[in-house]
């Protein structure tokens, strides 16, 4: 390709709502261009981008025995009505009606119309396994779309459905494809962890993330570094201490805290350490009718150590809390303890309501709490002496940096990375909502166990920048940067012999296969290299008249801080050995 024909719209600064690095340097590059809130046009240099993704993808994912095929963006509301998520999938669902007045939904994902596809299609055990996938667009209503391609509203998706006649075959297709998305990610030459996760409102069981390390991840990720273990955070497992309770050693004593209402301005005021503090979270969960109208609330009390946080996800598998649980409103814990929150402790409420504990509290004594009276805190409080036992001790906070690892191997850190692949067993929750059955052996009708395998094409690109950028701009790795070799030439409409030597290197490295750019605008120097810094191509190629009087031409890598000099006749086969 020659840039004269190509389009290069690079900017000089980002628009003003461009929030973080990947979202200001796309729009810098002129990769892409903003259409809406979250739909963005993928400009000719950012498609080049996308289409070295897919590719990869579809490579990998046709090696591991997957199908391709292609559904339908637009989608009946039938299908999602069979399985309840028509009406579960909430506001980020968006729901159209055509001229008939029919209902239907932009996909955000396809779990319900592949199996539909299986139910019709698959109708005994010999045509199991199966695994589909597609390459297609989705579409997602943010509330708040932001951070250019990383939180859109429309992107495009790789997603597979696997099919098994049992546990054990359907668990053996997930690790094939656990195993491909190793293989894809390691040829985008991204720095990335596979990390247990949370399965989430898709549901089922095996579930793991993988995540483009960056700083500026929105995801936290747990990993011992002394071992292959690594969770989300949501995930990650927070042992029990290994050190039993201590027995009493002070006096239960109401102490003034003015206008001290969290744990960390009352261990400040009391000159103690934040992890002898606890804090009240108060939650409740309403039980339903079958108008969804409620029948009974529940108040809990969760107890945690106050230098640690609450993990919803694990909250909301404890018992009583599946159905879904909330924040007490303000008549809720007054009842309950006759105060208004910040002062909030177990220690003789006004009303008896169930009691969490988390793990690390419940070995606790001596530790302070609210004491139910505004601008007072209990200390010295004890388990047994000065309250009950509490109703269940349970895992309910994020693990930190320094908890034990959960495989016994070491202790946990935590760094920050970019969800971009996931992949799910689901078991029969599907197949069984839509009774998509096979028959086995016997000619008895089963259910098809079924996997889920995701991959945010137009995600990665801007995770990708995430991880690899400095103060000029964009730094692809080669797989996936939209050329892998730029040949800038000085002064190329004036000198003849620079002219040729360009022409010359572009058709030889064109004919090798290599996915050269040669610049042929007639830039100045300066602006040149600024713009193939800014689009972040790996490998430059400066020719000039006076190397050229010596044989020479400049190479650079885009992570180099100066150039190298190099023969011109060598400079095509160094090229092609470093680009393997």
């Amino acid at each position: 390709m020659k840039a004269s024909q190509f389009l290069i719209s690079t900017l000089k600064e980002a628009p003003a709502d461009a929030e973080i690095v990947s979202h200001q340097l796309m729009m810098r590059a002129g990769l892409i261009k903003k259409l809406g809130a979250g739909i963005y046009n993928y400009m000719p240099m950012g498609l080049r981008v996308i289409r070295k993704v897919e590719a990869i993808v579809r490579e990998e994912m046709n090696k591991a025995g997957a199908v391709e095929l292609s559904m339908p963006v637009v989608q009946p509301s039938e299908l999602w009505q069979e399985t309840g998520r028509f009406e579960k999938m909430g506001p980020e669902l968006l729901r159209i009606k055509d001229r008939h007045g029919r209902d239907f939904v932009v996909q955000p994902t396809s779990e319900e119309v592949i199996t539909d596809i299986a139910r019709q299609e698959i109708r005994s055990y010999k045509q199991l396994p199966k695994n589909f996938y597609q390459i297609q667009t989705k579409f997602r209503d943010e509330r708040r779309p932001r951070f250019g391609l990383m939180r859109g509203r429309e992107f495009t998706m790789k997603d597979a459905y696997s099919f098994d006649r049992d546990v054990t075959s359907a668990k053996a297709s997930y690790q094939v494809m656990a195993d491909a998305y190793r293989k894809i990610f390691d040829r985008f030459g991204l720095q990335y962890r596979a990390v247990a996760a949370d399965s989430g409102a898709i549901g089922g069981d095996l579930s793991e993330e993988f995540q483009v390390i960056a700083a500026t991840g929105e995801d936290a990720i747990v990993y011992c570094p002394q071992s292959d273990y690594a969770a989300n955070m949501e995930k990650a497992e927070a042992l029990a201490p290994a050190h039993v309770r201590g027995a009493a050693t002070a006096t239960l004593t109401q102490a003034a805290t003015p206008n001290k209402s969290t744990c960390e301005d009352v261990a400040e005021l009391l000159k103690v350490p934040l992890s002898t503090t606890v804090k009240s979270l108060v939650l409740a969960t309403d039980a339903l009718d079958e108008k969804g109208e409620i029948t009974k609330t529940t108040v809990w009390l969760l107890l945690l150590r106050g230098d640690h946080e609450m993990n919803e996800v694990k909250v909301g598998k404890l018992p009583g809390f599946e159905g879904g649980f909330r924040f007490a409103t303000l008549t809720e814990i007054e009842s309950h303890f006759g105060c208004k929150p910040g002062y909030l402790g177990p220690v003789q409420m006004k009303q008896a309501l169930k009691v969490v504990a988390d793990r690390e509290v419940a070995v606790m004594h001596d530790w302070i709490c609210g004491a139910n009276v505004v601008d007072f805190h209990y200390t010295g409080v004890n388990w047994g002496r000065d309250l009950p036992e509490p109703d269940s001790v349970a895992d309910i906070r994020n693990v930190v940096a320094g908890d034990a690892s959960p495989d016994g191997k070491g202790t946990l850190a935590i760094e920050r990375g970019i969800e971009v692949g996931h992949v799910f067993f689901l078991g029969t929750k599907y197949s069984k909502a839509m009774n998509a059955t096979f028959l086995d052996e016997n000619g008895k009708p089963q259910f098809m166990e079924m996997g889920c395998y995701g991959i945010g094409i137009t995600r990665l690109p801007a995770a990708a920048i995430e991880q690899n950028h400095d103060a000029k701009g964009i730094i692809w790795p080669d797989a996936i940067a939209p050329f892998t070799v730029v040949i800038c030439p000085i002064g190329m409409d004036r000198s003849e012999a620079v002219k040729v030597a360009a022409e010359n290197l572009y058709q030889e490295l064109l004919k090798a296969g290599v996915d050269v750019i040669l610049d042929d605008r007639g830039e100045r120097p300066g602006a040149m290299f600024a713009d193939w810094e800014l689009i972040g191509v790996p490998h430059r190629v400066t020719i000039g008249d006076r190397g050229l009087k010596d044989g020479f031409v400049e190479y650079q890598h885009r992570r180099e801080t100066e150039p190298t000099q190099m023969a011109l006749d060598k400079i095509s086969g160094h090229l092609i050995s470093a680009l393997g």
